[in-house]
């Protein structure tokens, strides 16, 4: 069976860097940081007192109608926020369609937090008979993609993934399966994530996972530095949406990138820490090289993990040496957590829509806060600044709990 080839055609997002795709794009070529204190709880006492915070998203009444804020999690806010967008980007006309053909898969590593929290406290405080017939609806990890496909009328497959940080990786992989395969013709895929709440700071925090460089938050993700002591709570969602290839060719539509591959893998070794040899993400890797038909002489940029956690920034860096060899000293690498912090299970969407707007516009956003590097970190990080360079094919790479690890393949689209 010969697999359709899929394109991405439209790109939307909510991250600390602004409440748009383009807000996000233009803060992440121009170095800009989305982290500042934190502002949804009272952080004193914490170990960690910042995070990258999507602004305020003002009437939620207007944007969703009644009682959005009992009905909805932040999550699926950000999530229907960013669908919108990228089918407005995608100029798709969802009447000239067959919705039966069309579809929605996100991913989410905790899906509604917030939701536990709030409803939490309600029985706490009220008692389980004034508990709300809409906590359930609200916080199940798949109420994202439910909303989604109730908002739009998709008919097609429909469902939620959710593998700690791998998350959106995996739900963008199984769009591409879903298209390839000749099940839909159109997916809208990404991943969205909104823990900036009480238990996941206290909680990551007790982990010693976060950064705690409190006097100067928007220097702390440093990937692949010396001096980096642990990741940024991020928040945001994004969504892209995937296309046949004809199909999309067919009604002119606008074309980001080629989505060419797919690569998952397990470490199979701890349910936090990666394995030191990189062979689960490099197993990865070349999965999704040899999916996507592409050699590693041919991959220009890699779109990182990049946590500015330990061991994951120096294992991502062994299995990149691992996969290319001498060639990993030619690929431009950058992490996009550098400025928009960790979405965690969503932040694998971020990541792949940057690496197709790159891929577009021939510019690669850089790593802020990279200033020396650290012990086995001896790629081209592209620091500080942003890079001209025409991409015939990258790679996004996402490592999550559990020893999760996904790489995604994309290339340039010659009609």
């Amino acid at each position: 069976m010969n697999r359709r080839r899929v394109v991405i055609t439209g790109l939307g997002a909510v991250t600390g860097l602004g409440l748009s795709f383009e807000e996000t794009w233009q803060g992440l070529i121009s170095g800009k940081s989305g982290v500042g204190p934190i502002t949804r709880f009272d952080p004193e006492g914490y170990r960690t007192v910042f995070a990258a915070q999507v602004p305020d998203l003002g009437d939620t009444t207007a944007r969703f109608g009644p009682q959005a804020d009992k009905k909805l999690d932040y999550f699926t806010q950000y999530s229907l926020i960013s669908a919108e967008a990228a089918l407005a980007d995608s100029q798709l006309d969802l009447e000239a369609i067959d919705l039966d053909r069309a579809g929605c898969i996100m991913g989410t590593g905790i899906g509604g937090i917030m939701a536990i929290e709030a409803h939490h406290i309600n029985m706490l405080e009220r008692g389980p008979r004034r508990a709300s017939p809409f906590f359930i609806p609200k916080m199940m990890p798949n109420a994202m993609s439910g909303q989604i496909s109730i908002r739009y009328g998709l008919r097609g497959t429909n469902f939620a993934t959710s593998s700690a940080c791998a998350s959106a990786g995996h739900a963008l992989g199984m769009a591409l399966r879903t298209i390839q395969y000749g099940e839909a013709d159109v997916v809208l895929s990404g991943g969205a994530e909104a823990a900036v709440s009480t238990q996941s700071v206290a909680a990551f925090g007790a982990m010693k996972a976060l950064s705690t460089r409190n006097d100067d938050p928007q220097g702390a993700s440093r990937p692949f530095d010396v001096d980096r002591d642990g990741f940024v709570m991020g928040e945001g969602a994004a969504v892209l949406v995937l296309e046949e290839r004809e199909h999309a060719l067919a009604r002119g539509a606008p074309i980001y990138a080629e989505f060419e591959g797919y690569g998952s893998t397990a470490d199979a070794f701890h349910i936090t820490q990666p394995k030191e040899d990189a062979d689960g993400p490099t197993r990865a890797i070349h999965a999704a090289l040899r999916d996507g038909g592409v050699e590693t002489h041919d991959v220009d940029y890699v779109n990182a993990h990049g946590t500015s956690t330990y061991y994951n920034d120096m294992v991502e860096t062994t299995a990149l040496h691992n996969v290319f060899g001498d060639h990993a000293s030619k690929l431009a690498v950058s992490s996009t957590k550098s400025m928009v912090g960790h979405l965690l299970g969503g932040s694998a969407a971020i990541e792949a829509a940057a690496t197709a707007r790159g891929i577009r516009d021939g510019l690669i956003h850089p790593t802020m806060n990279h200033i020396t590097p650290g012990e086995g970190c001896d790629l081209d990080y592209v620091p500080g600044e942003a890079r001209a360079l025409k991409v015939r094919h990258a790679i996004s790479n996402s490592l999550g709990f559990g020893g999760h690890n996904v790489c995604l393949a994309f290339g340039s689209h010659e009609a």
